[in-house]
């Protein structure tokens, strides 16, 4: 496993995609390390911000050793991360995580679904899966940001709350209008959807493998403010409970009570 490291790195370029979402390609050795699913800390410069911000990997450019996030603005950390220009040094803690077992989907027929701000993890797993990948995304509205990235990696089906684009709802409602189905499931999004998807697959018997997206504070697994419940007790504390930041982000979807 690679050595999770702080380091200096530099900001490549950085663009707003969509209303509150930015696009911010950074240069660093995190890079070569990189697995879809994984995420990175972000150290905001304001010395009131005391905690980084964690940040899932969008894209991963070895060659040039960089690094793509896409996040929404939440807070004054995201806030001051959106004025960042080409050439800003910033530190950044990764990488982070367990990620997606991509080799689970080797030769299937594959969902990947990422609903709101769970869609940028989306575009390295599909990049990197060899498998009959159906990509299912959720927006809120027509923001749509991330379509064109995604559908050069697969049979693309869209989602909105508001039925401007696609299927009006979630992504379970556009599986069940496209009626498509697969034999294993990687997502990650909001809590209901992860839910919804956790039911779907028991239904279905296949395997789920799930990013949770948990309000983290460390991200190294020492606060223990991103608990979950699991199915089995944790071999180290005898709990039923796992840290998303550590043991996670991904699970199994039975291995978690959510």
């Amino acid at each position: 496993m690679a050595q999770k490291k702080k380091e200096t790195a530099t900001v490549f370029e950085q663009q707003e995609i969509a209303p509150g979402i930015y696009d911010m390609w950074i240069n660093t050795d995190l890079a070569l390390q990189a697995k879809p699913g994984q995420f990175i800390s972000v150290y905001p410069h304001n010395a009131s911000t005391l905690l980084p911000r964690p940040i899932s990997i969008c894209e991963v450019d070895k060659e040039n050793r960089r690094l793509r996030i896409v996040y929404r603005i939440a807070g004054k950390g995201t806030t001051e991360f959106a004025t960042y220009h080409t050439g800003r040094k910033i530190q950044i803690l990764g990488t982070l995580g367990n990620g997606f077992p991509v080799e689970e989907g080797t030769g299937k027929k594959v969902f990947l679904l990422g609903g709101g701000i769970g869609i940028p993890p989306m575009l390295q797993l599909a990049k990197e899966m060899k498998a009959e990948k159906q990509i299912v995304l959720g927006y809120r509205d027509d923001e749509l940001f991330l379509k064109e990235d995604l559908e050069k990696n697969g049979a693309l089906y869209i989602a909105t709350e508001d039925g401007s684009v696609g299927t009006r709802g979630n992504v379970m409602d556009a599986i069940r209008e496209n009626k498509i189905d697969a034999d294993v499931i990687f997502a990650c999004g909001p809590m209901p959807m992860l839910r919804a998807i956790k039911n779907y697959a028991e239904e279905k018997g296949i395997p789920a493998y799930i990013s949770l997206e948990e309000r983290m504070a460390c991200g190294v697994g020492a606060c223990l403010g991103c608990v979950c419940k699991t199915k089995e007790k944790d071999h180290h504390s005898h709990v039923n409970n796992a840290r998303v930041c550590t043991d996670g982000p991904v699970f199994e979807a039975k291995e978690v009570e959510i």
